[in-house]
């Protein structure tokens, strides 16, 4: 039965013509049981005529009750002037159930200028027929206050099932939209990830092989240092790659991230140092206690900004490093001695270096300044929420 109801909601015609030839059998059987067979052919006109319209009562509800109104007038007169025994069908029960069309499909105005019509045709009938005063009041009373009562509640939960269709489609979209929003997102974490790690690896490296070719063949006990920085370098880099992959393959768990901190930074200044850079590092605060994303982000902007410092600031490079870590933020500074020939090549926009920065402090909810400044050393400067 519930699968033939969902059909049916499916098949508004179908379900009125049901709606239809139950009224005309029910007409039907009280016919066979209490009416003169001379009165036969005209009963069953009426019978047709009441009935067979409210198969389409939704396609046109206005003309289908007008129609019925005036066809339950007719066969009230007709059955006056019959007698007795023809007088009534329980084929007008179309009437109530085209007050509830009107209410439910068209609306309360013209519902209730039909309500009005009701009401002057039930007391037409009982001034001009012979038929009980109080019982075809109450009757009538009963019939069209429930048709319109349900009408109203059907009608309410319709709108409510409509409305919400309407916000499981919304919903739907917006997981659609928000599952591409999430692989951008996650490609995007990707790129940046593998871009700090092998970017600043890849770069000391180049920049410890320049050195020693310069000093293979002048000074081999640098360019021996040199190669041997290229391999803790590399191997650094190895590892870390191999940690960075692990974790992008499965979900991020503050419990699985580094916990970079004050070592981390020491690494990243003591790696830095080897590859030539003078680095100076002033930390306030304890970083050891902050969540992993903001640890992870303070030390991949230090990275970041000494790598390009390297490659950037000239000869006899030098950089400081200031990291302060307040009650609600943690202010990373990073500058240099300004003897380079010019700004980073990431700084306009064309590289990736910076335009990774901004990605990651973006992420984390906060502010970074990178340009040069007055003095014309070359500054970057962020500020993380700790929360």
């Amino acid at each position: 039965m519930r699968r033939f109801s969902l059909w049916l909601r499916g098949q508004p015609f179908v379900a009125d013509a049901l709606l239809a030839a139950g009224l005309f059998v029910l007409d039907i059987l009280v016919f066979v049981s209490s009416v003169d067979g001379l009165n036969a052919p005209l009963f069953l006109v009426f019978s047709v005529v009441l009935t067979i319209p409210v198969a389409w009562r939704r396609r046109l509800p206005r003309s289908i009750a007008a129609l019925t109104l005036v066809t339950a007038l007719a066969s009230d007169t007709a059955g006056s002037l019959a007698g007795d025994a023809y007088n009534g069908h329980p084929a007008a029960l179309a009437l109530p159930i085209m007050l509830y069309t009107l209410v439910a499909y068209v609306g309360r105005i013209q519902a209730g200028i039909y309500a009005v019509a009701l009401a002057a045709y039930t007391a037409a009938s009982l001034y001009l027929f012979d038929q009980p005063v109080f019982t075809t009041l109450l009757f009538s009373a009963l019939m069209y206050a429930l048709s319109w009562v349900a009408a109203e509640f059907l009608g309410a939960r319709r709108a409510y099932d409509e409305a919400t269709q309407a916000r499981l489609v919304v919903a739907e979209y917006d997981r659609d939209r928000r599952a591409e929003e999430a692989v951008i997102s996650e490609r995007t974490r990707i790129a940046r990830e593998l871009h700090d790690v092998i970017a600043h690896s890849v770069s000391v490296m180049v920049v410890q092989a320049d050195g020693a070719s310069y000093a293979i063949r002048r000074n081999p006990e640098r360019a021996e240092q040199a190669v041997a920085n290229i391999s803790a370098t590399g191997r650094s880099a190895l590892a870390e790659l191999r940690r960075t992959v692990a974790l992008l393959r499965t979900s991020p768990d503050s419990d699985d991230m580094p916990q970079y901190g004050t070592a981390g930074l020491a690494r990243v200044v003591e790696m830095m140092g080897r590859a030539g850079l003078n680095v100076e590092l002033e930390q306030t605060g304890n970083l050891d206690d902050i969540s992993p994303a903001i640890s992870l982000g303070v030390h991949r902007l230090v990275q970041e900004s000494l790598t390009n410092v390297l490659r950037h600031a000239g000869h006899a490079p030098r950089a400081v490093v200031k990291v302060v870590r307040e009650e609600e933020t943690v202010t990373v500074e990073i500058s240099d001695n300004g003897t380079g020939s010019g700004a980073p090549t990431s700084a306009d926009g064309g590289g990736h270096g910076l335009l990774g920065m901004r990605e990651r402090v973006a992420v984390l909810r906060g502010t970074l300044h990178a340009g040069r400044t007055p003095h014309g050393t070359w500054l970057v400067r962020a500020t993380l929420p700790i929360e």
